[in-house]
């Protein structure tokens, strides 16, 4: 529903076909294209890279079919369902969420991270207006 006015929103004429230009030696240089441009270019640099980036999954797909084996299929499911139900609780994009409903399900809440001692809600940069953070989700500003 735009009525006929122009988007708020600015957008540049001629889009995101710019390529970064890449250095001396075939790799884009991280000082013009930013860390992200050149990361993807590199690859894994460790063997045990993929196998921690996806720690936490096979830790809950082995716990899923040991509980599956011990107490039948309706216990997984069950649990799934939970979890599923917890990641789908709505709040308000300028507070914090802290998903201690899917910690207990998972059994975080009883492990201490570098999440909870650094990632603390009074030291967090991320801060604004309550109006303008919702107008931006909903895509209004």
């Amino acid at each position: 529903m735009s009525f006929g006015l122009p988007a708020l929103k600015v957008k540049p004429e001629y889009g995101s076909n710019i390529k970064p230009q890449e250095g001396p030696f075939g790799v884009p240089d991280p000082l013009v294209a930013g860390l992200g441009a050149t990361r993807s270019k590199l690859g894994v640099s460790h063997p045990l890279e993929a196998s921690e980036r996806n720690y936490h999954l096979n830790q809950e797909k082995m716990n899923m079919a040991m509980l599956r084996n011990i107490q039948g299929l309706h216990a997984p499911l069950k649990l799934s369902m939970e979890m599923k139900f917890t990641s789908k609780i709505g709040h308000l994009p300028f507070l914090q969420r802290s998903n201690f409903q899917h910690d207990v399900l998972t059994g975080k809440h009883l492990d201490i991270g570098f999440e909870d001692i650094l990632s603390t809600p009074e030291y967090c940069e991320v801060a604004g207006q309550p109006h303008a953070v919702v107008e931006r989700s909903l895509g209004i500003l």
